[in-house]
C-alpha cells in the first residue's frame, strides 16, 4: 500500500513564501514523474508543477519565475517551494506520483490528501 503525505500548507500574506512537502511511503520499487496539482473553491483541478526522476521540470505559466519544485530520491519526497505568493494561489495543493510497487508491475498515479494554501492580508 502506499501513501502520499502533504504537509506544509497554511495562511500567508501575499508576497510571502511558503514550502510543501510530499512524502510517499509503503511498498515502493520506483517512483517516476511527480508532480503537484491545485484546486480552487469552484474550479477544475489545475497543474502547477511537475519534475521527472532525472530532474526535468515543467510549470504552469501563472508560477514560473514564482515557484520552484524538486525533489530528493533517497527520501521519496517532493518539494514546491512559493514564492511572492498572490491572492490567487489560494488553494488546496495535491501532490501527484507516478509510483511502481514491483518489478513487474505498471506504474500507477497515486495523490496526496491535499494541503490547504491562503494567501490573504
Amino acid at each position: 500500500q502506499v501513501q502520499l503525505v502533504e504537509s506544509g500548507g497554511g495562511l500567508v500574506q501575499p508576497g510571502g513564501s511558503l514550502r510543501l512537502s510530499c512524502a510517499a511511503s509503503g511498498s515502493i520499487f520506483s517512483i517516476y514523474g511527480m508532480g503537484w496539482y491545485r484546486q480552487a473553491p469552484g474550479k477544475e483541478r489545475e497543474l502547477v508543477a511537475t519534475i521527472t526522476s532525472v530532474g526535468s521540470t515543467n510549470y504552469a505559466d501563472s508560477v514560473k519565475g514564482r515557484f520552484t519544485i524538486s525533489r530528493d530520491n533517497a527520501k521519496n519526497t517532493v518539494y514546491l517551494q512559493m514564492n511572492s505568493l498572490k491572492p490567487e494561489d489560494t488553494a488546496a495543493y495535491y501532490c501527484n506520483a507516478d509510483i511502481a510497487v514491483s518489478r513487474w508491475a505498471i506504474s500507477y498515479a497515486y495523490w496526496g490528501q491535499g494541503t490547504q494554501v491562503t494567501v490573504s492580508s
